[in-house]
């Protein structure tokens, strides 16, 4: 060990000693140099691209309801349960409404058979109405005819009358003369007696004359009554086409009474089927409110169907960084639960900033206004999400940064 510590140390050159600092300050300004490269690198591609921490996946949000009122006889789902396009989710005691179709399609019988019935008529009133007219016609005639006849026989009653009051003036004249002349002898009571007879014949022939003159007159009245009523038949017959429109348009009336209750039984079926719901497209239940046994009605919410097929990303991005923003544009998502990069591209950019949507839009009136930079919603869809993400893990809600390309 002492043969250690007398070893002589060889002398440093002067040279080396002088070459070291210099060494030293090349490490340096290469260091340097090397951060401005990088620095200068780093802010060349950050104009390449505008990102941002303030971005969530959304995604559409269905709310579950029933179309008709009822009582829950069957639940198919749980929370948080994956359902496809189409599967049950509950069921509604259908009875109420399998009792509503068959009234309705009662109905719809009934309304059926009474449309037949009213096209049936139609033909027959419009036989009635011509067979009426005919014999409406002919009954005017041959009353107008009766008419005619009757006055015939009134002239001739009258002409009795005349002829009757003639030989009864006559009669009653000769009764009047013989009546001195028997007195005196003149003439035989045979012959007194011949003439009062022939003045009480003259009489009674008389007032049978004038009887049937009264006869003939009432005839005259009774056929013009009968004028009258042909007259009044004719009338009615004469609307025989108004009665036929009349039973077409009930015929039509039936016939659209038809069309009314076959859209009350489509209806009664409709709702029948709307006692199973299903599963408007594939999702995520949450949120479940409903029960079996539970009473519920038409529209009240009964869970919520979180659809993660249609996702999309909204990213808030600040007003300045918006220049070069285009839609169109590609972009790479990062996700922070997933740990992974999805391509995307921009949809579209907001038509408004998210203050000025918001539920109590600022009021810069006031004159203490503050330059505040103002962040604009910006869609961006998916590329391939079918295959980037089979499993679903892309959930609403979840944090994301995406990095638009813009140059």
């Amino acid at each position: 060990m002492a043969d250690s510590l007398n070893t002589p140390v060889a002398p440093v050159e002067d040279n080396e000693i002088e070459q070291t600092p210099k060494r030293n300050r090349g490490i340096m300004i290469a260091a340097v140099v090397l951060v401005v490269l990088i620095s200068v690198g780093v802010w060349w591609r950050s104009t390449y691209s505008e990102d941002t921490d303030d971005a969530q996946i959304n995604g559409h949000l269905i709310q579950v309801s029933s179309r008709v009122n009822g009582h829950v006889a069957k639940v198919y789902v749980e929370d948080n349960q994956v359902v496809k396009s189409g599967d049950p989710i509950l069921d509604i005691d259908p009875r109420d409404y399998q009792v509503a179709v068959e009234n309705a399609e009662a109905a719809l019988e009934s309304a059926k058979a009474a449309a037949a019935a009213a096209h049936v008529y139609v033909p027959i009133v419009q036989i009635n109405t011509g067979s009426s007219l005919r014999s409406a016609h002919a009954d005017v005639s041959g009353t107008e005819s009766g008419v005619s006849q009757a006055e015939q026989q009134l002239a001739a009653a009258k002409a009795r009358v005349a002829q009757a009051e003639a030989n009864n003036i006559k009669a009653q004249s000769d009764l009047a003369r013989y009546k001195p002349l028997v007195e005196k002898d003149v003439i035989s009571k045979q012959q007194f007696d011949a003439a009062t007879a022939a003045a009480s014949a003259s009489a009674a022939a008389l007032e049978d004359a004038r009887a049937s003159q009264k006869a003939a007159e009432n005839g005259v009245n009774v056929a013009r009554q009968r004028v009258a009523q042909a007259q009044a038949s004719l009338n009615n017959a004469e609307t025989g086409p108004q009665q036929v429109q009349l039973q077409s348009a009930r015929a039509q009336q039936a016939a659209a009474q038809v069309l009314q209750a076959q859209a009350a039984l489509d209806q009664a079926k409709l709702n029948l089927s709307y006692t199973h719901v299903v599963a408007p497209e594939a999702g995520l239940i949450t949120r479940k409110s409903v029960e079996i046994d539970q009473n519920i009605a038409a529209g009240q919410n009964l869970m919520t169907l979180v659809s993660l097929e249609g996702v999309w990303v909204t990213a808030n991005f600040k007003e300045t960084q918006l220049r070069q923003v285009k839609a169109g544009q590609k972009v790479e998502v990062s996700v922070d639960s997933t740990g992974r990069k999805y391509k995307a591209h921009v949809t579209q950019i907001g038509g408004a900033t998210g203050s000025v949507l918001s539920l109590f839009p600022p009021e810069n009136a006031t004159g203490n206004y503050v330059k505040v930079v103002q962040r604009v919603p910006v869609r961006i869809d998916f590329d391939d999400l079918k295959n980037e993400d089979p499993d679903h893990q892309l959930r609403p809600g979840l944090s994301v940064e995406p990095k638009v390309s813009v140059k």
